[in-house]
């Protein structure tokens, strides 16, 4: 069975909303866009490569599907061949197969039980990048295996964070870390059934 795996940045308040560039997401009037790129360097740039190469296929929304389409596609760069090649499913209601993007189909009928479908079709992982909204959905069911969050030292006040308040409630324990240069630290916590050193949740 794939596991679900969400690698997405964050800042320490939780804000998820155009890390890559100022023009990314400009939703609700939101300034900041671009915050994430002072802090790349070259462990942060390894970490997304490892990422890339376990990434079995991806699982995108709307949105993040069509930025990195119209992003990456004419920026080139070091993973375009590799998105290119990965096959991604993507999460709209709008748009209309066949999708521009080489290897993408929309999943079909409702999110929760199309990936829960998915899950079952294959042992490779499924990374889902940005999406926050089809990531509260999964989480709503338990159907996020493990987060990836790179946690960058900053607060920004406003934006779309990764998690609504009263949203689900999770459990996870913390599988590993590493930090960059520039002080990010990328935390992988992994989806428990047992609370903080063992106790059940």
């Amino acid at each position: 069975m794939s596991k679900i795996i969400v690698f997405n940045s964050v800042t320490l308040d939780g804000v998820m909303q155009a890390p890559g560039r100022p023009d990314e997401d400009r939703r609700g009037g939101f300034s900041h866009g671009g915050w994430a790129a002072p802090y790349a360097d070259e462990e942060s740039g390894k970490l997304a490569a490892e990422g890339m190469q376990r990434t079995g296929a991806m699982l995108l929304g709307r949105r993040t599907y069509e930025d990195l389409l119209s992003h990456w596609n004419k920026a080139g760069g070091p993973f375009k061949d590799m998105l290119n090649h990965t096959p991604k499913y993507v999460a709209s209601k709008t748009l209309k197969e066949p999708l521009p993007w080489p290897n993408s189909s929309l999943l079909g009928g409702e999110l929760t039980k199309a990936v829960a479908a998915l899950r079952r079709k294959d042992s490779k992982d499924i990374v889902i990048l940005g999406s926050g909204e089809v990531v509260r959905k999964l989480l709503a069911k338990k159907l996020v295996d493990e987060f990836v969050l790179l946690i960058h030292p900053l607060v920004l006040g406003n934006g779309q964070r990764l998690f609504d308040d009263g949203g689900p409630g999770a459990v996870f324990e913390l599988a590993g870390t590493r930090t960059t240069t520039t002080g990010v630290i990328a935390a992988t916590y992994r989806r428990t059934d047992r609370g903080p050193k063992g106790r059940a949740s």
